[in-house]
């Protein structure tokens, strides 16, 4: 029920600013450097992804606008685990169509020039993704692909959190950089606590 809450909350937000706003439509894509937040894994690393979607500005005043879209972006993360004489490395390369809603601050420095400053939650549905396992007992040694989102999967589909960012706006042209910090577990395994953890340099350019 919450989830459902939430995503109402954020549409009839997103309607009723965009009876009084200038919109301006546009395409974003990027690099992802994304990991897992949680204490039992061990050797973290960085994974890269991508993000690529449509993004919509809808400006109130020269300074203030609400960000939002429609992304196809991956998360995850590497990291090794041990048990015994049995080791393993995972590569989880979760892919989520993600839709942030951003409160945007933007200052002119030139014409045609600003920088800007945005944060506010997000949600996010796992659409695709999969999990690779390499491991060794003894001297054997092996690969595995297994599929992460379902009842008996790895990990729960819905994701949320916050995000935060700054960029430049060059005319058409958008330069991102931000972060978006998940405050769900997306753990389906009993007793596990993961969270999504994702920095993202993204270019875009509005119509």
């Amino acid at each position: 029920m919450s989830k459902m809450k939430f995503s109402l909350i954020a549409a009839m937000l997103i309607m009723v600013m965009a009876a009084s706003a200038q919109v301006n439509l546009g395409i974003k894509g990027g690099v992802n450097m994304s990991n897992f937040l949680a204490d039992e894994l061990n050797d973290k690393g960085i994974k890269i992804g991508f993000n690529v979607g449509l993004s919509a500005d809808f400006d109130f005043s020269s300074n203030s606008a609400l960000q939002t879209g429609l992304f196809l972006t991956t998360k995850g993360a590497k990291y090794s685990a041990s048990f015994g004489s049995v080791s393993a490395d995972y590569t989880v390369n979760p892919i989520y169509l993600q839709l942030p809603v951003h409160y945007a601050y933007k200052i002119d420095v030139t014409p045609g020039t600003r920088i800007v400053f945005h944060a506010g939650p997000y949600a996010a549905y796992g659409v695709a993704g999969k999990m690779k396992l390499k491991g060794s007992v003894g001297d054997y040694s092996g690969e595995k692909d297994e599929k992460l989102f379902g009842d008996d999967k790895s990990l729960k589909p819905f994701d949320a959190g916050l995000g935060l960012g700054a960029g430049v706006e060059l005319g058409s042209i958008v330069l991102d950089l931000g972060w978006d910090m998940g405050l769900v577990n997306i753990s389906n395994v009993s007793n596990g606590d993961i969270k999504n953890q994702n920095a993202y340099l993204s270019v875009g350019y509005k119509f």
